[in-house]
């Protein structure tokens, strides 16, 4: 005859696994075109990844160097921030161009006025209200 056996059912805590160089390296390249669509300067571009605008052309020209921990969840924001977008617009270009204008959840700023606040805060600011109006998830 077979016994019950006890199972686990403890919750254990999820830790993703860090984001590899490779992986940063990729979102990097993703973010480069999005900063196309939306028509950023490289003087914005470097804003909304925290680095100097000479470093950023370089990387842009070249390829990514190291990318620390605050430079990926940045860009993992960043390219969320995508992806709201074009869930929530049945059509890019409306998404691209919300970016820039004028928001009364923002007090009438735009999303990208807040994000060159200069903060991972910042920009997950913007993150979150796209969220919040797409449903979550």
């Amino acid at each position: 005859m077979l016994a019950l056996q006890p199972i686990d059912t403890v919750p254990h805590a999820f830790r993703p696994d860090p984001v590899t160089q490779k992986e940063a390296a990729a979102m990097f390249r993703a973010v480069l075109n999005l900063f196309g669509k939306w028509e950023l300067t490289d003087e914005q571009a470097a804003t909304l990844l925290d680095m100097p605008v000479r470093s950023y052309r370089r990387w842009k020209a070249e390829c990514a160097g190291r990318i620390s921990r605050d430079g990926a969840a940045r860009l993992s924001n960043l390219m969320g921030i995508h992806k709201a977008l074009r869930i929530i617009f049945s059509e890019a270009q409306r998404g691209y161009a919300w970016i820039k204008a004028g928001n009364a959840a923002f007090a009438g700023a735009s999303a990208l006025d807040v994000m060159l606040g200069g903060e991972l805060t910042d920009i997950m600011r913007v993150r979150r209200y796209l969220d919040a109006e797409r449903g979550a998830w």
